[in-house]
């Protein structure tokens, strides 16, 4: 069994950064593909990022590329999501997701997530 540790919301202005971490256990982090989603009050979750086994390869929602950077340290078994120029839009609860895979890739469907960690709640104000 996977567990997945967010951290790292919290209550900024626009235009600022925050720094998602998520924390893995219970299985060798290279094994996994990474992946960010968020789900806003009254949304339902979406995709926001995503990440293969040996981190070469990502993959993005339209509306965060290139405001959004996603990244792995697998010697450190944490995935992160760098968040920047931060819009109210923005606001949701953001989840971490690990999808066993024997293949090097990138996902974006939430189906393909097996392991879902607790979700951490940003807030960007206006």
């Amino acid at each position: 069994q996977v567990q997945l540790v967010e951290s790292g919301g919290g209550l900024v202005q626009a235009g600022g950064s925050l720094r998602l971490s998520c924390a893995a256990s219970g299985r060798a982090f290279s094994s996994l593909a990474m992946g960010w989603f968020r789900q806003a009050p009254g949304k339902e979750r979406e995709f926001v990022a995503s990440i293969n086994r040996s981190g070469d390869s990502t993959r993005y929602e339209d509306s965060v590329q290139g405001r959004f950077t996603i990244s792995r340290d697998n010697a450190k078994n944490t995935a992160v999501l760098q968040m920047d120029s931060l819009r109210p839009e923005d606001t949701a609860v953001y989840y971490c997701a690990a999808a066993d895979t024997t293949y090097d890739s990138a996902y974006r469907v939430s189906s393909r997530f097996r392991h879902w960690g607790q979700g951490t709640q940003v807030i960007v104000s206006s």
